[in-house]
């Protein structure tokens, strides 16, 4: 089966690349807004949603592609796919000039709409604990 991909743009309200990247390519800014807990170790990132007293999710995903202040992609490790990688992309506006967070993601066509509202979820959860 053949998934679909998906990319969503998220305004954000710094100018500054600096900001954002700590957020989206470091365990302390992605336990900020993306899950409960982060851990890195040499570009393999391992993500726990839930706490310890309860069911967690545990989930592993190697940075396959990173360029400071730019873009970091990754690959869940169950993630059959050759082709297969999640992506968040720091972009300028050429209209506004302002910074945009652009998300690419893969999923089957029965799971679109809930990984377009989970990355949604996310992002609001980013624009909260930091303002951006």
């Amino acid at each position: 089966m053949t998934k679909q991909r998906i990319d969503i743009e998220y305004p954000l309200t710094t100018m500054s690349p600096n900001i954002i990247w700590d957020q989206i390519s470091s365990a302390h800014g992605l336990e900020r807004w993306f899950a409960d807990h982060v851990e890195e170790n040499e570009g393999m990132f391992t993500f726990t949603w839930g706490e310890p007293w309860t069911e967690q999710d545990i989930r592993t995903a190697q940075t396959i592609d990173c360029v400071k202040y730019d873009h970091i992609r990754l690959k869940w490790d169950t993630d059959d796919d050759e082709e297969g990688f999640w992506e968040m992309r720091i972009e300028k506006s050429d209209l506004t000039h302002h910074l945009n967070l652009l998300i690419t993601d893969f999923a089957d066509d029965d799971d679109v709409d809930g990984l377009k509202i989970l990355w949604e979820s996310n992002l609001d959860r980013l624009h909260r604990a930091s303002g951006l």
